[in-house]
């Protein structure tokens, strides 16, 4: 469904119990609310299972380029409000874990606990950011597909067939939408304010992931007291699509542990 938040018009799916607890989902760059797709069915279904495609991806609108990452933020903000959503369980993977990151800062009363999959308080540099930014100026997102989905997925994934529905994900992208998100992705950091978080975190990272190390999502678990770390092996970038029963029974795992479920 379409969801009109005054500013933004976002695309929003939900599963599960309508009445059940909440947890919420925000997808990486390049990618759309279907990236959930293998794992809620394999989630508890007295959960009220709430997904949207980030501003610029999906069938989310697509304002013009830059974006920041208060902006995003913002856009989950907003729409947790207008669902009436309080201490929800929000899951982030990438770029959507950095808004969890600024959500739990922001607003400790919509969301009690957070899950970061290959997500950090601090992703790549500036100048890496701009010559990606550059590169798709120039020649479209085509033009790092291949980079880019050598990077998300692991040497055994990239051999399947499914890899194709995926490249064509991301270069379907919006171009503004993926120039915006980049530019939001380059000027943030949150060690600081990453460090002062105390809510219940799971931190998730993938063996083979060559756009988020594990080493560098450790790190960022590492900030965060109490946090748990968890290493999905055979699963780069994006772990919830490769292996979606470990993804889940993780998520399920910590959602029983503080009580969600």
């Amino acid at each position: 469904m379409k969801i009109d938040l005054g500013h933004i018009t976002l695309n929003v799916q939900e599963d599960g119990d309508a009445s059940g607890a909440p947890v919420v989902f925000s997808n990486s760059l390049g990618t759309s609310l279907e990236l959930w797709d293998k794992v809620i069915p394999l989630l508890p279904q007295n959960l009220r299972l709430i997904r949207y495609d980030m501003r610029g991806h999906g069938a989310s609108d697509v304002p013009p380029a830059p974006y920041s990452m208060g902006m995003l933020i913002r856009d989950a903000e907003a729409l947790l409000d207008h669902l009436e959503i309080r201490d929800c369980v929000f899951v982030g993977l990438s770029v959507g874990g950095m808004i969890a990151q600024g959500l739990a800062t922001k607003r400790l009363d919509q969301i009690r606990a957070m899950v970061l999959s290959n997500s950090a308080a601090k992703m790549g540099n500036p100048p890496m950011w701009k010559d990606r930014m550059d590169a798709v100026k120039a020649g479209g997102i085509e033009s790092l597909a291949d980079d880019i989905t050598t990077r998300w997925f692991s040497r055994a994934f990239l051999k399947t067939p499914e890899l194709d529905y995926w490249r064509d994900m991301l270069t379907g992208t919006p171009e503004q939408g993926y120039l915006g998100a980049c530019a939001a992705i380059a000027g943030t950091d949150f060690y600081t304010t990453t460090a002062a978080l105390t809510l219940p975190s799971l931190v998730i990272a993938g063996s083979e992931d060559g756009a988020s190390p594990p080493d560098l999502i450790r790190e960022t678990a590492e900030l965060i007291k109490g946090s748990r770390f968890e290493l999905i092996r055979r699963a780069g970038h994006l772990p919830c699509v490769e292996q979606p029963d470990v993804f889940a029974a993780l998520l399920t795992e910590f959602l029983s542990d503080i009580g969600h479920t």
